[in-house]
Formats: structure tokens, C-alpha cells, sequence
């Protein structure tokens, strides 16, 4: 490390020179950046204390000794801890909001993000949206970012089974001062919601193949199971969801999930449901939407299943 400190100076070195090592030690990017150059950009700014929208005139700035050594330990650690880099900064971004996360939720990604910035409009009046459940809302990202985005006067319901989960989405709840609209609840999927009805159901449920578990990059692994895992198909919850949804739904509810590249089994397995496939500027495929009535018409289908 001493040979390294002496020969970089300045953010722009250790950039182009943290960059270089993850693709030599061939890293993963898919946590928040997509290529190496970004992810050390990430790391290298937050052990300086730096800002993500850094202004050009510092790019060249000489670090102190006692910061290239925190800088050279972050970066050593993403190559080898194989951590994806929120997870060793503890904040990721969603809708461009800042959220806390650590191992015990699945790092935000989805492009979801999209459609809450649009309010889920055409399909949704937003106005007349009263209240929203966030189905597996791990972190918490969707359900905030809906409350400070798209539905600003509804409530919403933070739901998961995992009681680890819950407390980062509480802790994410408080920091944006939400606690009198935005509430975790401790539930199996629908289980403890009886009664409820909302205008909207979002779910990011888990959907991970068993081929996919198998074979994604030492980086996924560091993300908890109870998250990805859904049995040999991906569909074990999706399904599920689609054969309970339409009971906690308004008359002109809508629900909005997630299902990845499990989108294919789905389609094949339920060739007559209208699925809408959300299309996305910023990339990213396999959401679905389904309005009430769609679910309704569909529920015989969904129940033989």
C-alpha cells in the first residue's frame, strides 16, 4: 500500500487507478453503477466525505496521506469482500432519494422508479389515491418515494416479512420524517392486511430462479435469500399475488409487480391474462400491471394455478 500512496495524488488517480483494479480483480456492477469507473467514482467520494455531483475544479485535488490510506482500504475491500458497493457505504439511491441499506435488504434497483416519478399515470389518477400498499418493501424505497413523489396526501403501507428488513425500512421512514404516513407491517404477503383495501398495490416480490441463484455473481450473494429465492420457476410468490391481490384492492385498484426475467414463464403459464408490460427510458423490463377488474376476470385462471 505505502508504494501506491506514494505515486497517487490526487481524486482523479484514484479513481482511474481503483477502477483498474476491479476489472483486473473482474468485478460485478449492478448494485447502482454498471461499470468500474463508477463504482470507484462511489467509493472514493464517499471516504472523502464528497458529495455524488462533485464540481470539475476538484477532480484534481492532492489528498492527505492519512485519506489516500482510507481511500486505498474502501477500495481493497470492494475487491476482496466482493461487496457490492451500497453495502459498504451503507446508502443507495432510489428515484434520486438517498436510502440507509445494509445486509439485511436487498440493494434498491428497480426501475420502478420511473413510474412513481410519473405518478403511475395514465393508469392512475393520483389525486384520487387514498392509499397505497408497498408489498415487500425491504429498504423502503418504493413506499417513500411514493409518499414524497407521487401521492402526497395517501398513506401507505410498508409491508414484509422479515422483521430485519422492516427496521432499515423504519430507520429510512424517520430520516425523511414520514412516521404519520408511511407505516411498516409485519406480514406474509397479504396475511395480516384483512379488511384493507388500497387504490394501488405495488409488489417487488422475490423472483429469482433456481438456475438464477445457481449461477449469479459472488456480489448477489452477499444480498439475503429470503429476497431472491422463489422457487424453480420465479413464479412461487408472483403467483401468489396475483391470486390474492384483487381481495385488498378498490373497485378501480390497480397492481403494479415486478416479475424480472421471469416475465417469459409467466406469459406462457397464463397465455389468456392482458398483462401491460411497463416500459421504461431508463431500462429495465418485466413489470406488469393488472387492473382490478383484469384481476377479477382473471381470478378463475389465477386459482388453478
Amino acid at each position: 500500500m505505502d508504494h501506491t500512496i506514494d505515486e497517487l495524488q490526487t481524486i482523479s488517480d484514484f479513481i482511474r487507478w481503483g477502477s483498474s483494479q476491479f476489472n483486473q480483480a473482474q468485478l460485478f456492477f449492478g448494485h447502482g453503477t454498471d461499470n468500474a469507473i463508477d463504482e470507484a467514482i462511489v467509493l472514493v467520494l464517499h471516504a472523502l466525505h464528497l458529495p455524488r455531483t462533485l464540481p470539475e475544479i476538484l477532480w484534481q485535488s492532492r489528498l492527505t496521506y492519512a485519506e489516500k490510506r482510507k481511500v486505498l482500504e474502501l477500495l481493497a475491500q470492494r475487491i476482496e469482500s466482493r461487496l457490492p458497493a451500497p453495502y459498504l457505504t451503507h446508502e443507495a439511491w432510489f428515484a434520486n432519494l438517498r436510502f440507509y441499506v445494509d445486509q439485511r435488504v436487498l440493494i434498491p434497483r428497480s426501475p420502478m422508479a420511473e413510474s412513481i416519478e410519473q405518478q403511475f399515470q395514465p393508469w392512475i389518477t393520483p389525486e384520487k389515491v387514498q392509499r397505497v400498499l408497498d408489498l415487500c418493501t425491504g429498504s423502503g424505497c418504493i413506499a417513500i418515494a411514493c409518499a414524497l413523489l407521487a401521492f402526497p396526501e395517501a398513506d401507505i403501507d410498508a409491508v414484509d416479512i422479515s422483521c430485519q428488513a422492516l427496521e432499515v425500512a423504519q430507520k429510512n421512514i424517520e430520516s425523511y420524517g414520514l412516521e404519520n404516513r408511511v407505516y411498516t407491517v409485519y406480514s406474509d404477503l397479504f396475511a395480516n392486511l384483512t379488511g384493507i383495501h388500497y387504490d394501488l398495490i405495488i409488489c417487488n416480490p422475490p423472483y429469482a430462479t433456481a438456475k438464477e441463484l445457481v449461477t449469479m455473481p459472488e456480489e448477489y450473494r452477499h444480498e439475503p435469500l429470503l429476497g431472491l429465492q422463489a422457487g424453480e420457476d420465479g413464479l412461487f410468490y408472483v403467483k401468489r399475488v396475483l391470486r390474492e391481490a384483487i381481495n385488498y384492492l378498490t373497485p378501480d385498484g390497480v397492481l403494479v409487480m415486478e416479475v424480472g426475467l421471469s416475465q417469459t414463464a409467466l406469459v406462457e403459464q397464463y397465455p389468456t391474462i392482458p398483462f401491460t408490460w411497463l416500459e421504461f427510458v431508463r431500462g429495465g423490463v418485466g413489470v406488469l400491471l393488472l387492473t382490478a377488474a383484469q384481476l377479477r376476470n382473471g381470478a378463475e385462471t389465477f386459482q388453478s394455478s
